[in-house]
Parts: structure tokens; sequence; C-alpha cells
């Protein structure tokens, strides 16, 4: 029977490919006396695709398109300074992530969440979707010492919810980080979809976050009968 379920946070709970996209766009627009001289979209697609998803961080982008754009007049730290001020007004939920985690929390069960990055940054995008209350367990790679795919993360946060692997559910988009990961502590995983990463091989696959509360009623019906 399932008792707790863990989420992961940047693509799975959050937006991150329309938050980026709001941010950068708004970023362009505050910066415009020293961006103007470059056409708005060549300076959002080449922040989305130096960003990768994440996997970049920001100090390197902003070194970079300071030197591509030839800017002036402000430096790649201020702009830095201005995406760790600013990103969580962008912030984009999933839809139904708060009916999802509402059913969930009145059903009973036990909700994580844990994510790669730096705590101050990360909570500041928790807090914008307005979801922290719902969770029981928030664990930060930045905090623990830890970052997934290390499977001491995942055990960590199942000690923090009182479960066993057996009996937790983890949600995530990426194939490695997050659902080989998950399966190699013999937590059951839910991949939610994104065309963005190759296939995986999950337990369950969605591609809405509105399908997860009929899904663990399915598998709580499915461990009753046995």
């Amino acid at each position: 029977m399932i008792k707790a379920v863990l989420f992961d946070l940047d693509g799975t709970l959050l937006n991150r490919d329309e938050s980026v996209l709001r941010f950068a766009g708004r970023q362009y627009d505050r910066m415009i006396k020293w961006t103007g001289h470059i056409p708005k979209d060549t300076y959002i697609n080449r922040f989305i695709v130096l960003d990768a998803k994440g996997y970049v961080w920001k100090d390197k982008v902003y070194q970079q398109l300071f030197e591509e754009f030839c800017l002036t007049g402000i430096t790649s730290q201020e702009l830095l300074q201005d995406y760790l001020d600013e990103f969580q007004y962008s912030c984009v939920p999933f839809p139904k992530l708060k009916e999802m985690l509402a059913e969930l929390s009145a059903a009973g069960l036990r909700l994580g969440m844990i994510t790669n990055g730096f705590v101050e940054f990360q909570m500041r995008n928790i807090e914008a979707l307005c979801i922290k209350d719902y969770f029981q367990a928030i664990l930060i790679s930045e905090w623990e010492g830890l970052k997934k795919p290390d499977p001491a993360i995942f055990l960590r946060a199942l000690k923090k919810l009182n479960t066993a692997p057996h009996q937790s559910l983890f949600i995530g988009d990426h194939p490695q980080n997050d659902i080989a990961a998950a399966r190699n502590v013999g937590m059951t995983c839910v991949w939610k979809e994104d065309s963005q990463w190759p296939g995986t091989i999950s337990d369950y696959t969605v591609q809405d976050l509105g399908e997860i509360p009929n899904l663990l009623k399915k598998l709580q019906f499915k461990s009753q009968k046995f």
C-alpha cells in the first residue's frame, strides 16, 4: 500500500520551460537600456539554449551572453543577480498542481519533494507556487549535501516521511536523476512524460498532474486485492 508520494520540482510541478521563457522576456524588458541592440527573440532563444533545461548554472550562462552580445554598462554578475531575485515572479505551475496535491493530502498520503539546486532560490520558487504547506518533507541538494541521483537523498527523504521504499511513489521528469535513481532504491516510479527527454523505463507514465490521484486510487485498490 502506498503511504507517501514524493516529487521532483523542476519539470514536474514547476513548468520550467514556460517559466524560463517568461523570465527571459521580462529580463530583456527590464534590461532594455543594455539589451536593446539585440532582437528580443534572439536574447530569449539564446538564453534558453545556454540554460540547457537548468543543467548549466547561470554564472556561465550570463558570462556567455555577456560576451556574445557585447553588453556594456552592465555586468554578467548583475544579470545573474537579477535572475536570482526575479525568477520567482515568473514561475508557472503545471495545470491542476494544487488540486492534485490537495486531493493526495486529503487521502492521508504523506508528501515529499526532492530537488537539486540552491536552497534560497528553490524555496522562493516553491513559495511562488503556493505549495510549500502541502509537503511534510522538502529536500534541496544544497541543504542536504547530496543531490539526485545519489540514492542517499531518496533514502533520507523516506526516513523523514517514516516510509519504506516499497510504500512510496516517486514522480519526476528526468529519466536518470528521477526515475532510474528512485527505482534503484526500490520505489515505485511515475515518469511525468517530457518530449525533450528520451523515453525511460518506469512503472507508470502520466502526461498530466491531474492523472495522479486516479493512478493512486488504482494502486491502492490493487494492493488491497492482494
